[in-house]
């Protein structure tokens, strides 16, 4: 099983610690154990396969924003401690910057988390944010500027509960939105926008591309 960085630096702990735990208390050996297991499929990192056309989800979870902002749209992504949170490429790209920006600890899924520690990696046309919430105080990133990514590719993670977001290009409108608020997606798998042309069919340039997004 392929695990995000960072899961041996929490596993091993109470992995290591169940062994005494178990010969002085049981129950607190057993408690540890399952501790260890929580915190390595917790870092769990499966594979994903991108569907053939659309802005892939750069979370596993839930939509839990949809809004304009300017002339532009956010998708924002909250992830639960049972969901995968390694983070993907919406679509393919080169990375213009990464900046970290300190802040709050709101619950992700709250409104006040738009002012939470975040790390937003701008794109040549999108923009990926990275939102820690109340109990998640680590974020990841793993491209740096100048890096180029295809749709899918794995761009970070963040421990334990968060958020992320996509700002779609700003030729896409709501009528390319293919989720609302509420709908469960996947990372990497599940398409969110999707640009149709007069008559509603193929995408445009970049969407209809398998290996561009």
């Amino acid at each position: 099983m392929n695990l995000a960085p960072g899961a041996r630096q929490y596993a091993l702990p109470p992995l290591v610690a169940a062994i005494p735990l178990a010969v002085v208390s049981p129950p607190l050996g057993a408690l540890a154990l399952a501790l260890g297991g929580f915190v390595v499929h917790f870092f769990r990192d499966p594979e994903r396969s991108p569907p053939p056309r659309g802005v892939v989800s750069p979370a596993d979870g839930r939509v839990s924003v949809v809004r304009e902002e300017g002339d532009r749209l956010r998708i924002g992504v909250f992830m639960n401690v049972t969901d995968v949170h390694v983070l993907r490429a919406p679509r393919a790209g080169d990375v213009q910057s990464t900046t970290h920006r300190p802040g709050a600890h709101r619950p992700a899924f709250s409104k006040d988390s738009d002012r939470n520690e975040r790390v937003d990696v701008a794109f040549d046309t999108y923009e990926c944010s990275m939102i820690a919430g109340w109990f998640a105080r680590r974020i990841y990133p793993y491209v740096s500027t100048g890096d180029s990514v295809a749709r899918g590719d794995r761009i970070g993670h963040i421990a334990f509960g968060s958020r992320a977001d996509v700002l779609l290009p700003a030729a896409y409108d709501r009528d390319d939105l293919l989720v609302a608020e509420g709908d469960t997606v996947r990372a990497g798998e599940t398409a969110v926008a999707l640009r149709a042309e007069s008559g509603g069919v193929a995408g445009d340039g970049a969407d209809a591309d398998p290996g561009a997004a």
